[in-house]
C-alpha cells in the first residue's frame, strides 16, 4: 500500500514535528540530524519504494514488509539511497520497533521515530500538511515584501547599480544589463563575455533562452525595443523566468526614466545642427554648442548612422532606428539629433572616455557594428564618421562630409567608413548608381573573366597586382610568383582582349576603376 501526501516546499524542520505533543513522537536515533527539512508525510509498506520518492519525505510505515531482521537492512538502505528525510515506525503489528531497524537507520544516518500505537498515521500525515502549507504561506509573503522593496526602490530613483545589489541581498541572484553591441550598461562582466553574450541576446529566436558562456546564463529581453538598439539583463545560473521577468521589468521602468531625460537633450542637439547646416550666426552656435556640453575650444567628431533592414522598405525607419543605435555604440554618452534621412550626433573627443581621438573613435565604432552585423543578419548598420573638427562653423561640413562617408558605407553593405577614405575615387564610385557601376566593369572586365573561366588563367589577378606596382614587371611577378615573361604574356592578353593600351595612363585609369566597381 502506497499514500502520497501533496508535497509542498522543504520548510519544515524534523524537530519541529518530534516537538509536537499531540504526535507523542519517539526519537530512537538521529538526535544529530532534526534540522532536515520535510517536504511531505509517505505511507508505505512496500519493500522498496524507491520509485514512489523524491527525497525528503517523512516515510511512515507499519512493517508490513518486515519478513526477517535482514529485511530492516535492506528497506532502510533504499530510503537513505533515495534521500528521505527521516522514518517513522509504527507499533501496531509488532508491539514495538525492532532493534534490527534500530540498527540499519543509525548505520546509515537516517533519523527514527517512533509512531505510538494510539496515534494513527492520518494524524501524522495531516499536521505535516498543516506545517507545510503554513511555512509557505510564510515564504509566500516573504517573497511579496522582497518584491515590494525591489519596486519601490526602483520607483524612487534607485540606480542600475544599486537594483542589482539589492536584488543580489533580496533573492541571490547576480545579474548584468549588456547592450545589443556588447557594452556593460549595468553590473560586472569581462568584456569578452559580455560581447558573447550580446551575440547571444541578437541571435536567439526566443527569449529568455539559457545559455553556457563560462557557466550558464539566462538571458531575459529589457524591453520591447528593437533588439538592435535593445538591452539584454543576463543573470548568472538558470533563473526561473517569472523572477527574470520581473527584473527586466524593473530595467525597463528605469531606461524609461533615463529617456525621458534625454528628450531635451536631443532637441538642442538637433536645433544646434539645423542652425548649423543654415549658416547660422556663429557667436549663437557657440552658445548652443555649449549647451550641448562641448566647449567650442575642444575637438569633435561627426558621427552619422542608419540602421534598416536588408533588403525590405518597410519596417523602422532607418534614421530613427539609428539614432537609437548611435547612442548604444557610443555608451549614450551622446545623443543623436534625427536628420532627414540619418542620425547626426556630435562626439568631443576628450579624455577621461573610451576615445580620446578620432581614430580610436573609429576602431570602437567598428568593432562595436561587427557584433550587430554577426549578431544581427537582416539589420544593416551604416556609420559615417568625420575628421577631427574644432569650433562651431565647422559643424555643417563636418555633417557633410560624414553623410558622405556614411553613404558609401550604405553602398558597401553597411559598416564605418571615415572622411579619409572618401577624398578619393571611392567617392566617385559610391555616387553612381550600382546597376552603372557593374555595367561599366562587366563591359571592360568582362572578356577577362570569360577567358579565365574557360582556360584556368588569372588575367584579372594579374592586371590587379601590375596596377597596384604601377607598371613593374619586375614587383608583379615576385608578387605572383611567376616569371616575368609570364605577366608580359598576360598583359598582352589583357590588352588584345579588352582594346585597352596600358601603356597609356588613360586606360590604366580606366581599368583601375574597373576592377575597384566590380
Amino acid at each position: 500500500m502506497l499514500v502520497h501526501i501533496s508535497k509542498y516546499p522543504a520548510v519544515v524542520l524534523l524537530r519541529d514535528l518530534l516537538a509536537a505533543q499531540e504526535l507523542r513522537l519517539v526519537l530512537l536515533t538521529g538526535d544529530d540530524r532534526l534540522d532536515r527539512e520535510v517536504t511531505c508525510a509517505l505511507v508505505t509498506d512496500l519493500p522498496d519504494p524507491r520509485r514512489y520518492l523524491s527525497g525528503g519525505e517523512l516515510v511512515l510505515t507499519g512493517l508490513m514488509w518486515r519478513g526477517s531482521p535482514a529485511d530492516s537492512a535492506r528497506f532502510v538502505k533504499a530510503l537513505a539511497e533515495a534521500g528521505v528525510a527521516a522514518l517513522g515506525a509504527g507499533d501496531a503489528r509488532l508491539g514495538m520497533v525492532p532493534d534490527d531497524l534500530v540498527d540499519a537507520c543509525r548505520a546509515h544516518g537516517l533519523p527514527l521515530f517512533e509512531v505510538p500505537v494510539e496515534v494513527s498515521f492520518g494524524a501524522v500525515t495531516e499536521l505535516v500538511g498543516r506545517r507545510v502549507a503554513a511555512a509557505q504561506a510564510g515564504d509566500l509573503r516573504g517573497a511579496l515584501g522582497r518584491h515590494r522593496r525591489i519596486v519601490a526602490a526602483v520607483a524612487e530613483g534607485v540606480g542600475l547599480r544599486e537594483l542589482f545589489a539589492l536584488v543580489e541581498a533580496e533573492l541571490g541572484v547576480t545579474a548584468a544589463v549588456v547592450s545589443a553591441c556588447g557594452t556593460v550598461v549595468a553590473g560586472a562582466l569581462p568584456e569578452d563575455r559580455a560581447v558573447r553574450l550580446a551575440r547571444d541576446y541578437l541571435a536567439a529566436v526566443r527569449l529568455p533562452v539559457v545559455v553556457d558562456r563560462g557557466g550558464p546564463y539566462t538571458v531575459f529581453a529589457v524591453d520591447r525595443s528593437h533588439r538592435a538598439a535593445g538591452w539584454a539583463l543576463v543573470c548568472r545560473g538558470e533563473v526561473d523566468a517569472e523572477i527574470g521577468y520581473e527584473l527586466a521589468a524593473c530595467v525597463a521602468m528605469a531606461r524609461t526614466r533615463a529617456e525621458e531625460g534625454r528628450r531635451v537633450e536631443r532637441r538642442l542637439a538637433e536645433q544646434l545642427i539645423a542652425l548649423a547646416c543654415a549658416g547660422g550666426d556663429i557667436a549663437e552656435l557657440s552658445a548652443r554648442l555649449r549647451t550641448c556640453g562641448i566647449d567650442p575650444a575642444e575637438p569633435y567628431a561627426v558621427v552619422t548612422v542608419t540602421a534598416s533592414r536588408r533588403g525590405a522598405t518597410d519596417g523602422p525607419d532607418p534614421a530613427l532606428l539609428g539614432g537609437q543605435v548611435t547612442e548604444e555604440l557610443l555608451d549614450r554618452r551622446v545623443v543623436a539629433a534625427a536628420g532627414a534621412d540619418a542620425s547626426v550626433a556630435l562626439v568631443p573627443l576628450r579624455a577621461g572616455t573610451p576615445w580620446s581621438d578620432r581614430d580610436t573613435l573609429a576602431a570602437l565604432l567598428r568593432a562595436r557594428t561587427a557584433v550587430l552585423a554577426r549578431g544581427l543578419a537582416g539589420i544593416r548598420v551604416s556609420a559615417g564618421l568625420s575628421g577631427a573638427l574644432t569650433g562651431p562653423q565647422a559643424i555643417r561640413g563636418g555633417v557633410e562630409e560624414a553623410g558622405h562617408a556614411r553613404r558609401m558605407a550604405e553602398a558597401r553593405g553597411g559598416g564605418v567608413v571615415t572622411g579619409d577614405e572618401i577624398y578619393t575615387h571611392a567617392l566617385l564610385l559610391a555616387t553612381v548608381p550600382g546597376d552603372v557601376r557593374s555595367s561599366f566593369a562587366g563591359r571592360l572586365l568582362g572578356p577577362l573573366f570569360d577567358y579565365d573561366r574557360r582556360h584556368g588563367a588569372e588575367l584579372v589577378r594579374t592586371l590587379g597586382e601590375f596596377l597596384d606596382c604601377t607598371g613593374s614587371w619586375n614587383v608583379c611577378a615576385e608578387r605572383l610568383h611567376v616569371h616575368v615573361n609570364t605577366v608580359r604574356y598576360r598583359i598582352r592578353r589583357v590588352e588584345e582582349l579588352t582594346g585597352r593600351d596600358l601603356s597609356s595612363m588613360a586606360d590604366r585609369v580606366d581599368l583601375f576603376l574597373a576592377l575597384r566597381a566590380g
